[in-house]
């Protein structure tokens, strides 16, 4: 059977286990670090202000380099970057483990992005190699689950091994994990040869210059940075990326999916889960400053609150999978797109009640949905890109769903700092408005089809 064809059982189940637990690791570090960033900062006797580059450094990393390890991975190979990945990755938890000084914390942990990014950046590429293609919607959908699950659980995780270890076991755990899932990787993953396509070393430079400048101003907006300082990143960005663009659009092979860009189903996809991610990011900043100061809730309830939004997200995804290829991904994405709506509009109808119930039951009707579009929207992604761009595709999902996030988060940030009323009633309210816009763009893909 050839690698396009899936992988033989038991062959294609070691390869999911190395897979998911790859990508667990990569997330719980993305997300779970922040509960220790106090501890942290005490330790290296640094400011919390400081310490939160330890948090940054990896966000900024894995978004301005899935693009270049994306077109490194249909040059190499994408198992011989996921395990290259895997490697870095490894290797600088340790050094994040051990360090003494922030600056060397930082750098290690940009190192450690790096190597979390080529684990994200290929795996939906591998998952289209690893499973059939009648079974390509379920492969997807499981993936959704795992990276769900690890983003609501890596928070709690953290927070079990602090209450009973020091910060720096945050970094060893992932030792003794990646070095037995690493043998596992080399030998169950499939080898997809590589193409014979030129490597853009101007095009990756000049992505990760202009992403990393727009990630940067949009993480300044929402720390409340001078408006000079935003001013002259926003203009850096401006700059950067209309040069990168220019370069990428005369590339024959550009690293930017400009090329799948052009594909409509393709482009109204990633608008679509753009908008959904600002959603999300809104959100999760919010939500808990209005349960924790206006309601008065204790900090275990608040995290209890929350977790109603990725369990709808869990149940979704279980039913998504066995929707695709029934519905189209037009369908199915407007359809949870519309319960995004109503979630954050019962939402705001929760916060002019101060009823917790509302909240949770709004909360679960906003993941529910978000779970209903999320696999069939990579699904539409994934399959509609040529076999040859799939690593180009899977970083495309991954860039939206990162955009998305850092501009929903330094949103809500924003909203908080310049609002004079009640910051997270504005915050949900620009939340409605782009999960309409998510609507609207998802709802365009029945009209193409």
């Amino acid at each position: 059977m050839s690698s396009r064809d899936g992988l033989p059982v038991p062959r294609r189940h070691w390869a999911v286990l190395a897979i998911t637990v790859g990508i667990f690791m990569a997330v719980i570090d993305g997300v779970g670090i922040n509960v220790a960033l106090p501890a942290i900062a005490s330790n290296l006797d640094v400011p919390e202000s400081s310490a939160i580059w330890v948090v940054t450094a990896y966000q900024l990393v894995v978004t301005v380099s899935l693009f270049p390890l994306a077109a490194l991975g249909d040059k190499l190979g994408y198992r011989e970057v996921y395990c290259g990945g895997l490697v870095v990755f490894i290797a600088a938890s340790v050094v994040c483990a051990f360090a003494e000084r922030l600056d060397v914390m930082i750098a290690a942990r940009a190192v450690q992005g790096l190597g979390g990014s080529a684990v994200m950046t290929v795996n939906l590429a591998l998952i289209r190699f690893i499973f059939p293609k009648t079974r390509l919607g379920s492969g997807i959908a499981y993936n959704t689950l795992v990276v769900a699950v690890s983003a609501a659980a890596g928070p709690v995780l953290a927070g079990a091994i602090l209450s009973v270890a020091d910060w720096q076991w945050l970094f060893l755990v992932n030792l003794p994990i990646g070095m037995l899932i690493l043998p596992v990787s080399i030998l169950a993953l499939p080898r997809v040869p590589p193409t014979d396509l030129r490597f853009d070393f101007a095009g990756a430079t000049l992505i990760a210059l202009s992403v990393g400048a727009a990630i940067l101003t949009i993480d300044w907006l929402g720390r409340g940075y001078p408006r000079g300082q935003l001013a002259i990143g926003a203009l850096a960005a401006a700059v950067l990326g209309w040069i990168m663009i220019r370069h990428q659009l005369r590339s024959p092979v550009p690293v930017l999916a400009v090329d799948l860009l052009r594909i409509s189903v393709i482009r109204l996809s990633a608008l679509t889960a753009v908008c959904a991610y600002v959603v999300q990011g809104l959100s999760y900043v919010s939500l808990p400053f209005h349960l924790h100061d206006t309601m008065s809730l204790p900090a275990s309830v608040v995290g209890l609150s929350m977790a109603a939004w990725p369990i709808g997200i869990m149940l979704a995804s279980v039913l998504a999978g066995r929707l695709i290829g029934r519905y189209s991904a037009g369908l199915l994405g407007t359809q949870g797109l519309l319960l995004l709506v109503s979630g954050t509009g019962c939402i705001l109808w929760s916060i002019m009640l101060h009823s917790l119930p509302v909240l949770v039951a709004s909360m679960f009707i906003c993941g529910f949905g978000f779970g209903l579009f999320q696999s069939p929207n990579t699904m539409a992604i994934i399959s509609g890109s040529p076999p040859a761009r799939s690593a180009a595709a899977s970083a495309l999902q991954s860039s939206s769903r990162l955009l998305g996030q850092t501009a929903g988060a330094a949103g809500a940030a924003a909203i908080f700092g310049l609002a004079s009323g009640p910051s997270t009633m504005f915050a949900i309210a620009v939340a409605v408005l782009f999960a309409f816009f998510g609507m609207v763009f998802s709802s365009l893909r029945l009209l193409r089809a």
